[in-house]
């Protein structure tokens, strides 16, 4: 069965900033000679108060740290990073079968629409999207379940016909809540295997098929090319 519509987060699945935003403060880190722990980084991801937990725990490594002098640093350094970035593989393939089959598709991102928005233009995408549910909707972002709520009730389609695409562990948690199934692409920059709640795990959305059967809500944990996964994550790490 088709699925009615398809719902993506957007930074670090349709466009890898998650890496981009990695990289800016493993910059800024080690501008103060220090290392961006992995550790922090795992809290922080898909997370709205990520950036104030880096600044704070670069605080108290670094005595009399100008926060907001900081933040203005590493926020340029992350913009001129993010604008490199292209698509993932497969994202343009499948928001073209999409319409070709006449199904909508919503990003459904914690991030404000004013970051979402002009990235999706810069990528020629923005016009693929029928809905934008974006964290400045609500207050209640992942991994609560409500941004997907809005984008099902925007486009009128019951949590059960819809598939999402997310790449980290708060974005599959926050489909899985709103009784979504969720397909995940891991980013590289996370743990593959810490995305098993999701219904499925793929290396890339080249791998997903819009007119096969859609992965079943009760197969949680199932790795779809498993083999690939970690050697793709191992890549990553190198």
């Amino acid at each position: 069965m088709t699925p009615r519509a398809l719902l993506f987060d957007f930074d670090g699945l349709v466009c890898d900033t998650e890496r981009a935003a990695h990289r800016s403060w493993t910059d800024i880190f080690a501008a103060h000679g220090h290392a961006f722990p992995a550790a922090l980084w795992a809290t922080m991801v898909g997370r709205v108060d990520g950036e104030r937990r880096a600044a704070a725990h670069l605080a108290a490594l670094v005595p009399g740290l100008d926060r907001a002098e900081v933040l203005a640093r590493r926020r340029r350094r992350k913009q001129e990073l993010c604008d490199r970035e292209p698509l993932r593989p497969g994202v343009r393939e499948l928001l073209a079968a999409a319409a070709a089959a006449g199904l909508p598709a919503a990003v459904v991102s914690s991030a404000a629409r004013t970051w979402v928005g002009p990235h999706l233009e810069r990528l020629g995408i923005r016009d693929d999207f029928a809905f934008l549910a974006t964290g400045d909707l609500t207050d209640r972002h992942k991994p609560l379940p409500d941004l997907y709520e809005i984008a099902l009730r925007d486009l009128r389609c019951p949590p059960g016909e819809a598939v999402a695409f997310e790449d980290s562990v708060v974005g599959v948690a926050a489909a899985v809540a709103a009784g979504i199934r969720c397909v995940a692409v891991p980013n590289g920059v996370g743990d593959p295997a810490e995305l098993g709640a999701a219904a499925v795990v793929l290396t890339a959305l080249t791998e997903y098929d819009l007119t096969a059967a859609p992965p079943a809500g009760g197969a949680v944990g199932e790795l779809v090319g498993a083999d690939h996964i970690v050697l793709s994550a191992k890549g990553a790490a190198a």
